[in-house]
């Protein structure tokens, strides 16, 4: 293999392990971007009348489009932020000694694992981190973060250079595919079931964070 060049065999299993892991992640994102629409009918009202206003009567909505959605960008980042696919990053070692993190010494070699979810619901850094608002991402520092790393409130990713590879894939797929959803469907929630604002969101922490019972909606067409 040449200096600075990849095996084709390499770049084959890299491929495999994005598009494996970045269709199962991307899935539960939209689900529970969905259960938080749905609790809060409000707020996906003002999401779809956003698409309206910004793509009128066009009846299929394009992958580029989702970037003229701002208030759908916020949906995204905030469901991210609430309910991480990945809560704990993967193990890592620390490579120098004499570092301390919130008065505790990490000896060099140690295991250090990261809890993105408590990270991203830090009182002492975000407003009312266990309510689901997007406009937070509209005001102050917030309208600052993104999630490609470098600000370490919001890590959904990860950070460094061991950070998801799916990040690309991720942010261009989940609001594709949520607008498209808002965009030719009303959603409800099925005959029988609860008030929206009951809708259990709880939390299933297994290889990722899943709804601990699987989101049910009825897709009604817009005639």
């Amino acid at each position: 293999m040449s200096t600075g060049k990849m095996a084709r065999d390499n770049v084959t299993s890299i491929l495999f392990d994005v598009f494996t892991a970045g269709s199962d992640t991307i899935a539960i994102t939209v689900e529970w971007a969905m259960a938080e629409l749905l609790r809060n009918p409000s707020i996906m009202d003002k999401a779809r009348a956003e698409i309206k206003g910004v793509l009128g009567d066009k009846e299929t909505i394009e992958e580029p489009d989702a970037a003229s959605l701002p208030y759908l960008q916020a949906v995204v980042k905030e469901a991210m932020r609430l309910h991480p696919v990945a809560p704990i990053m993967l193990p890592h070692k620390a490579v120098e000694d004499g570092v301390e993190v919130c008065g505790y010494a990490v000896p060099q070699g140690a295991t250090v694992i990261f809890n993105v979810w408590a990270i991203m619901r830090d009182p002492a850094i975000w407003d009312r981190p266990d309510v689901f608002v997007p406009e937070r991402w509209f005001l102050d520092r917030a309208a600052e973060v993104d999630f490609k790393g470098k600000d370490f409130e919001f890590i959904p990713f990860g950070s460094g250079r061991r950070m998801c590879p799916g990040l690309p894939m991720a942010e261009r797929v989940v609001p594709h595919i949520l607008a498209s959803l808002l965009h030719a469907f009303e959603w409800r929630l099925p005959d029988g079931a609860s008030s929206a604002e009951q809708l259990d969101v709880t939390e299933k922490f297994t290889t990722a964070n899943v709804m601990a019972v699987p989101l049910r909606a009825v897709p009604v067409a817009i005639t």
